[in-house]
C-alpha cells in the first residue's frame, strides 16, 4: 500500500486492537512496526496504544510492547463479578488486573485505561458499582463505560449468553448513571457518551477545550481526517467515505501478498452524509450541537437541513428547556442529545 501514497504520510496515533494483539508473537509485533516506519514518518508525540486481555499478558508481552514504543494501554475488564463473568465466559481476577497495570508501569507504559460494560447478564446497579471502585483504584487514566449490545444474529457466540439475565433498558441506564456518579466523585470528568477522564489527561484536557473527536475506538484527541484500518474487516475512514478490508483472513493474506489492495467494499459519502456525520460526532462528543455552526461550515442553512428533525423537535424549545438554556431562543441553534 504505501507505493499508493503521495509522500510520506505523518503518523500521529496508532491504535493496536481488535480481539487480542497481544497474541501476535513478539517478533511479529516489532517487524510490523517496522515495516510501519518505513511507510510512515512517526510524529514526534505519536500516541501508540494497543488493547489488552489482562488474562494472557505476559512480563515478554509487555517487554515488547515497551519495545515498540506502546505509549497507552487500555486493559478490557467488562466486569469484575464472578456471577457475570462466569455467564459471559470471562473469569477474570481482580489480582490479574491489578498485576498486569503493575507490569505495565514498570516497564514505562505509564498511560493506563480501563473498559468496563453495563448491561450484561445478572449485572446489577450494586455489582457495576462495586467493580467501578476495584476499577478506581488501579488509578487509571481514563475509563469507558460501554453498553453490552445483544445482537446474536449477527454474533453467534452470543447465544451462550442467558438472555433472561439480561438487564432492561431502565436497569442499564441505571447501572451507567451509578458507575459515571461514582468515576465523577472520584474526580473524572465526564467525556462524551461513555468515557471518563482524569482532568489533566488530553482527552479531559480535549473536552474542557472543545477538540474532542470521535472514531472507531471511541473519544479521542486526534484530529487527522484520515483512519487507515490495517488487518482482516479493518474500516478505514476518509474525507470521501469509508472501506472496509476483507474478512475473511486467508483471503486478505493472499491480497496482500499480491500486492493488492484488500479491500472488499466502500462508501462514498454525500455532501449530506458528510454534514449528518458531522452532527452526529458533536453529540457523541459534546452531548449538544451548534446546527448552525456546523450548517455554516458545509455551505447549508440548519433550517432547511434538518427541517423534519426540527419539527419533531417541536420547534427546538423543548430542547432548550432540557439543557437549561432560554425556551425563546432560535429553534435552530442547539439540539441537544437527550432529543
Amino acid at each position: 500500500m504505501s507505493d499508493r501514497f503521495a509522500g510520506r504520510p505523518v503518523l500521529r496515533h496508532l491504535h493496536w486492537g481488535g480481539g487480542t494483539p497481544t497474541s501476535l508473537r513478539g517478533s511479529d509485533m516489532r517487524r510490523l512496526v517496522e515495516r510501519l516506519r518505513r511507510s510512515f514518518a512517526f510524529a514526534p508525540d505519536i500516541e501508540v496504544a494497543i488493547e489488552i486481555d489482562p488474562r494472557t499478558l505476559t512480563p515478554a508481552d509487555v517487554e515488547t510492547l515497551a519495545a515498540i514504543g506502546v505509549t497507552r494501554a487500555s486493559l478490557g475488564v467488562q466486569s469484575l463479578d464472578p456471577q457475570v463473568q462466569r455467564a459471559i465466559r470471562r473469569v477474570q481476577s481482580v489480582e490479574e488486573t491489578v498485576r498486569a497495570v503493575a507490569w505495565l508501569r514498570f516497564s514505562g507504559i505509564e498511560a493506563v485505561n480501563v473498559d468496563l460494560m453495563v448491561g450484561l447478564p445478572h449485572q446489577t446497579v450494586e455489582n457495576v458499582v462495586a467493580t467501578v471502585d476495584h476499577a478506581i483504584k488501579l488509578e487509571p487514566d481514563r475509563v469507558a463505560v460501554f453498553g453490552y449490545g445483544h445482537v446474536p444474529w449477527m454474533k453467534p457466540h452470543q447465544r451462550a449468553l442467558p438472555e433472561a439475565a439480561l438487564p432492561g433498558p431502565r436497569e442499564r441506564h441505571a447501572q451507567f448513571e451509578a458507575a459515571a456518579g461514582r468515576l465523577v466523585r472520584a474526580g473524572y470528568v465526564r467525556v462524551g457518551l461513555d468515557h471518563f477522564a482524569r482532568p489533566d489527561d488530553p482527552l479531559g484536557r480535549a473536552m474542557a477545550d472543545g477538540r474532542l473527536r470521535r472514531n472507531f475506538q471511541g473519544c479521542t484527541t486526534d484530529a487527522a481526517g484520515t483512519l487507515l484500518g490495517f488487518g482482516a474487516s479493518s474500516i478505514s475512514s476518509l474525507p470521501g467515505g469509508y472501506a472496509q478490508s476483507l474478512t475473511d483472513i486467508a483471503a486478505y493474506g493472499d491480497a496482500v501478498r499480491q500486492g493488492r489492495l484488500a479491500t472488499a467494499r466502500g462508501l462514498v459519502l454525500t455532501p449530506e452524509d458528510r454534514l449528518r456525520r458531522d452532527v452526529i460526532e458533536r453529540l457523541m462528543c459534546d452531548l449538544a450541537v451548534d446546527l448552525d455552526a456546523v450548517c455554516d461550515r458545509h455551505g447549508v442553512a440548519a433550517a432547511a437541513a434538518f427541517e423534519r428533525e426540527l419539527a419533531t423537535l417541536d420547534g427546538g424549545s423543548r430542547a432548550w428547556a432540557s439543557c437549561g438554556a432560554p425556551a425563546t431562543a432560535s429553534p435552530c441553534r442547539t439540539t441537544c442529545a437527550a432529543w
